[in-house]
Formats: C-alpha cells, sequence, structure tokens
C-alpha cells in the first residue's frame, strides 16, 4: 500500500492542547486567583488530563504513525515533535492527576530534569531547520517551563509565579502558533508557523 504524503500534521491539535493548558494553570500560578483549594486543584487537573494531556498525546501518536507506519509525513524534523507531544501528553495526565488528587509536587524534580533535557533537545533540532524559529522559540518556553518546575518542587519562594509566567507567556505563543499554522493551512497565508 502507498499513501499520498500529506500536509496536514495534526501538530494544531497538541499546541492547542498544550496552550489551553498553560492559559488555564499560568494565571493562577502567577496571580493565585482562584485561590488554590482541593475543587481548584481538581478542575485543572481535569483540565491538565483532558485538554493538555489527551490533544498531545493523540497528536503524538498520529504523528509517529504517519511517519513510520503510513509514511505520509516526511520532515525528519517531525520525529521530534512525534516524541515530544507524546511524552508532555502522557506526562500531563500524571500532572493533572497529581493536581486533581492534590498530591505531593517534590517528586516532580526528576521530572522537570528529563523534560528540561526533551525542551532542549527541541530547540536544538527546531532552531536548526530552515524556518524553524517559530517552534524552537516554543521550546525555548518549555525550558523555561520546565526550569521553574525545578523550582517549585523545592518550594524555591518566587517559583510559582516563575512557573506561572512562563505557562501564561508560552501559553499564548501556542495559541499564536496555533492561530498561525490554520491560516497558514487552510487560507493559504504564510505566516511563521508550526
Amino acid at each position: 500500500m502507498h499513501f499520498e504524503q500529506s500536509t496536514f500534521v495534526p501538530v494544531v491539535l497538541g499546541l492547542f492542547g498544550l496552550g489551553t493548558g498553560y492559559l488555564v494553570w499560568g494565571p493562577q500560578e502567577i496571580l493565585g486567583v482562584p485561590e488554590r483549594n482541593p475543587a481548584v486543584d481538581r478542575a485543572n487537573g481535569v483540565w491538565g488530563i483532558f485538554m493538555s494531556g489527551l490533544c498531545q498525546l493523540i497528536c503524538g501518536v498520529l504523528i509517529f504513525v504517519g511517519l513510520t507506519w503510513f509514511q505520509v509525513f516526511k520532515d525528519p524534523a517531525l520525529y521530534m515533535a512525534a516524541l515530544a507531544f507524546s511524552v508532555y501528553g502522557i506526562h500531563w495526565f500524571a500532572l493533572g492527576w497529581n493536581r486533581y488528587q492534590g498530591n505531593d509536587v517534590r517528586p516532580n524534580a526528576g521530572m522537570s530534569v528529563a523534560f528540561t533535557i526533551v525542551s532542549v533537545l527541541g530547540m536544538v533540532i527546531f532552531y536548526g531547520v530552515s524556518g524553524g524559529w517559530p517552534v524552537g522559540l516554543l521550546f525555548t518556553g518549555l525550558t523555561c517551563v520546565y526550569l521553574a518546575e525545578f523550582l517549585v518542587s523545592f518550594a524555591i519562594p518566587a517559583g510559582e509565579r516563575l512557573l506561572g509566567l512562563a505557562h501564561t507567556v508560552t501559553g499564548l505563543w501556542l495559541m499564536y502558533l496555533v492561530f498561525a499554522t490554520v491560516l497558514n493551512i487552510a487560507a493559504g497565508h504564510n505566516l511563521p508557523a508550526a
């Protein structure tokens, strides 16, 4: 069986899911509004699991399948995107569940080291690809998120506000990438995009 190459890489699904999660969690982390309590943590956990986690995992799996089983995607940089969407999606299931349950954040220190490494790898790949700087910038934001997450896991003062700032700024950039990518593909625009 042979399939034609597709220009419809499902990256916007993962970008939108992550951006929404960041925009749900980030402002609350910066401003403390609404104040954290079990009900707010459960609500944020649900958003983390079902929006950020599920959207990214589906996106990552679709890209991996498109690259490996059906070869409908040819860009080698998509291998990095498939890895990132898959592992970030799975990690959002854990983050969302832990927030939902009110679990201890200290184990996130090790997670933040692993995800900082994946984020730096994404920076290396996408800054090295012609026209890849918008996604490279996204991975720069993700690196900031995980560096701040490391501070939060050790209860370092201002860590949560830094995390909220990184979540919010990166979330806004993610929404730009969704907007620009859809306009480029669906309406023929030529914006810097994913």
